[in-house]
């Protein structure tokens, strides 16, 4: 499928996303919100994706909301909000379902919205010289994307809610203390290591991160009787999958497993 705001290949496993508006700083505008969901719709059909490498192209890795587009449709963004969201957060949706982990390399800029789709990242490997910003509030909006969910799941509700109603920027190295990111790398090498540890997961038991993916997801807003109740309905699904099924064998054979995400 062609996608006009983003490029998508996937090899070998490995699905590469990548947001492509350089010259405009890689907005969520109307484009990007409609590519992602179509992106979602088409990574989730594929059975061949077993792990996400989630990147930008350009000076920016997202400015976020297209701030300009906004201004010139000021009587009609409540409406065009609806539908831009309609597609955006139905995409982000349904990365969340999927079975493949994503991995996310962060340079330059990432703000507003960008910093939802980056702390919904499984894994988040961030450039040194790097700036994460929550934008909103500084322009009068609250927040969407997910971000209310994903920076909260990531940073604690205290700090999430510091960081939205501030509008804070933060530095690589802060939002790594934050827990917004999982680790700080040098310029030059954050790609090449998102990369290595996006291909590590897309030899791995394809099926089980899937689960753990999901309960994470749920598990806040659950009893813990409930949630040890799923989490023993999602092992004995993982139980029956060849992947454990070679998992197990491996340990016993004192060899490293050959998954395969079945």
């Amino acid at each position: 499928m062609a996608y006009e705001s983003i490029e998508l290949t996937v090899a070998d496993g490995l699905a590469r996303l990548t947001l492509n508006q350089p010259q405009e700083g890689n907005p969520f505008n109307a484009r990007f919100c409609q590519d992602i969901k179509l992106a979602a719709n088409e990574l989730s059909s594929r059975a061949d994706v077993r792990a996400v490498l989630l990147r930008a192209n350009g000076k920016f890795f997202s400015v976020g909301g297209d701030v300009r587009m906004f201004s010139r449709n000021l009587d009609e963004l409540p409406r065009l909000i609806k539908e831009w969201t309609a597609d955006l957060h139905v995409g982000l949706a349904r990365l969340a379902r999927m079975n493949a982990p994503i991995v996310c390399a962060v340079h330059g800029t990432a703000a507003g919205g960008a910093v939802a789709l980056v702390a919904s990242c499984d894994l988040v490997y961030c450039a040194r010289s790097a700036m994460l910003g929550a934008a909103y509030s500084q322009i009068g909006y609250s927040c969407d994307a997910g971000s209310s969910f994903a920076l909260a799941s990531r940073m604690g509700i205290a700090r999430a809610r510091r960081f939205l109603i501030l509008g804070e920027m933060l530095t690589a190295e802060q939002a790594g203390q934050a827990g917004l990111v999982d680790q700080v790398l040098d310029d030059e090498t954050v790609v090449a290591e998102a990369e290595k540890a996006a291909l590590r997961l897309s030899q791995g038991p394809t099926r089980a991160y899937g689960e753990i993916r999901r309960l994470l997801a749920r598990s806040l807003g659950r009893e813990l009787e409930s949630q040890l109740e799923e989490e023993a309905q999602a092992l004995a699904r993982v139980a029956a999958s060849q992947d454990a099924r070679e998992g197990i064998t491996a340990f016993v054979e004192k060899r490293r497993p050959r998954f395969r995400g079945e």
